[in-house]
């Protein structure tokens, strides 16, 4: 699967997220374009990515830093930050 995520860096904040099939990374492609201009003709500097995993709970494993706040990732490593 792949799917697109639109980040907003400055709040921690997923903006956009959209899943596509393997066989739609085109279609994935145009999308992701049409983002970014859109956010550039706006000027908005949020982060655009498309990225491939087996599936949404699999990305949610791998790329955590979209989907969890820092405190959250480093509380669930059983780090004390105090």
């Amino acid at each position: 699967m792949l799917f697109l995520l639109e980040y907003k860096r400055s709040e921690g904040r997923l903006v956009t997220f959209k899943t596509f099939d393997d066989s739609e990374h085109s279609i994935a492609a145009q999308t992701r374009l049409e983002i970014e201009l859109d956010l550039h003709r706006r000027g908005i500097s949020h982060e655009v990515v498309i990225l491939d995993a087996a599936s949404e709970s699999a990305l949610r494993r791998t790329h955590r830093r979209y989907f969890e706040t820092i405190d959250e990732i480093v509380k669930s490593n059983g780090v004390d930050t105090h």
